[in-house]
């Protein structure tokens, strides 16, 4: 059974305790963003926080998106994000704690933390008000009408952007934490997961990390994002195309197809990590739970315990192939708000264009024109130099 919902504190309303004895914390930014602290189990930190005093611009109005007729995706126009701070010195790491120096983005000490992002991709608006986020104009009117052909289409970029920080400190990634710190990051996806799915519009809700400068990283501190769309991604059509094609039960059957070849990495009681029989990418490996998940929230503390541990297994593996960190993408495909979600199974999917210790893989004109693919590593291969790798790191306590 999934975990427990969280309960609020009777004494004080912006504090709940959530599963694995981890505690969310409530607050607002200088301009009106949400912030929540997400506390460790058994934290050393004060219950006090610092509030944020600083003196700050209004948010940028929510961007447009356009619709590309010609293959029926969403295009968002953020032209806020041309400004965004770009690889800044660590002393003025927006992501670290505030100090009489740097103004950043967190007042307070912190286990993990979460903001919404001040130069967003979707939102603040939402398709209805709600709180003190008004609703946009000119908003999707839900599923059918992002559908919709036509040429010269827009629509407002609904939706929300947040950071998540993994930990105070300024350099690492989501492979440097402890055990328990990645547990309250997982309970902190959780969380957010129910919050953003249930924003009037949102119709995804995508967890994420950006590692590495090769993958365009623009701040070495240990974060990743959630997005939340305002429609069902492409990839994600795709593979509710798929399953409509394979069968309801395609995850059921992939998880026993890979189980049983030569691409596993990692089978653990409730999770299973491999490289998939057709891999694009030098690097790539995926997660998944043995059991249906549509999303985190559908988790039990038991199977969120052993991610804890098999994710940082895996991420330390990638790390253990070369001498330097290797750049990645670590996307967690969640299934939809409102289809799917009895056949669409949560799943993490980790590639990097790493195919030598001083050499990437740059997509070619059939790659990255027509999405024609070709894999110089062979998926096999991979996983066999991979799984030595996860091996010689060895199983997280």
């Amino acid at each position: 059974m999934p975990a427990e919902a969280p309960s609020r504190q009777a004494e004080d309303p912006t504090i709940t305790a959530l599963s694995g004895g981890i505690v969310r914390r409530d607050t607002t930014l200088a301009d009106g963003r949400d912030l929540i602290y997400y506390d460790d189990a058994g934290t050393t930190l004060p219950a006090e926080r610092r509030l944020d005093q600083r003196d700050l611009a209004p948010r940028p109005e929510t961007a447009d998106m356009r619709r590309d007729v010609l293959t029926g995706e969403w295009i968002t126009i953020a032209a806020n994000r041309q400004n965004r701070v770009m690889l800044p010195p660590a002393e003025f790491d927006p992501l670290a704690p505030q100090t009489d120096t740097n103004p950043s983005e967190v007042p307070s000490l912190y286990d993990v933390a979460v903001f919404e992002n001040r130069s967003p991709s979707l939102g603040p608006a939402l398709a209805e008000a709600i709180g003190g986020v008004p609703r946009a104009d000119n908003a999707p009117e839900g599923p059918h009408d992002v559908e919709q052909p036509g040429l010269g289409r827009t629509r407002t970029a609904i939706g929300r952007c947040e950071v998540v920080c993994f930990s105070p400190e300024r350099t690492g990634s989501f492979g440097t934490q402890s055990a328990q710190r990645a547990r309250t990051v997982i309970e902190a996806w959780s969380d957010r997961t129910a919050a953003l799915s249930a924003l009037p519009g949102v119709e995804q809700v995508f967890p994420f990390e950006n590692r590495g400068e090769q993958i365009g990283v623009t701040l070495h501190h240990p974060h990743g994002q959630i997005y939340s769309y305002p429609y069902v991604t492409p990839r994600t059509t795709s593979l509710l195309r798929q399953i409509e094609r394979e069968g309801e039960d395609l995850f059921e059957r992939i998880v026993e197809f890979e189980q049983a070849g030569p691409r596993v990495l990692i089978d653990a009681e409730h999770w299973l990590a491999y490289v998939p029989f057709a891999a694009r990418w030098p690097v790539e490996a995926h997660l998944v739970p043995k059991r249906h998940a549509a999303d985190f929230t559908e988790l039990t503390d038991e199977e969120k315990d052993e991610l804890a541990r098999v994710y940082l297994q895996l991420l330390r593996g990638v790390d253990a192939l070369y001498d330097t960190p290797t750049p990645y993408i670590a996307a967690w495909h969640q299934a939809p708000v409102s289809v799917g979600r009895e056949s669409v199974r949560m799943h993490l999917q980790l590639t990097s264009p790493r195919r030598a210790a001083d050499k990437l893989k740059f997509l070619a004109g059939s790659e990255a024109a027509m999405g024609a693919w070709t894999a110089e590593i062979p998926p096999e291969a991979g996983a066999e130099r991979l799984r030595a790798a996860i091996q010689s790191v060895g199983e997280i306590a």
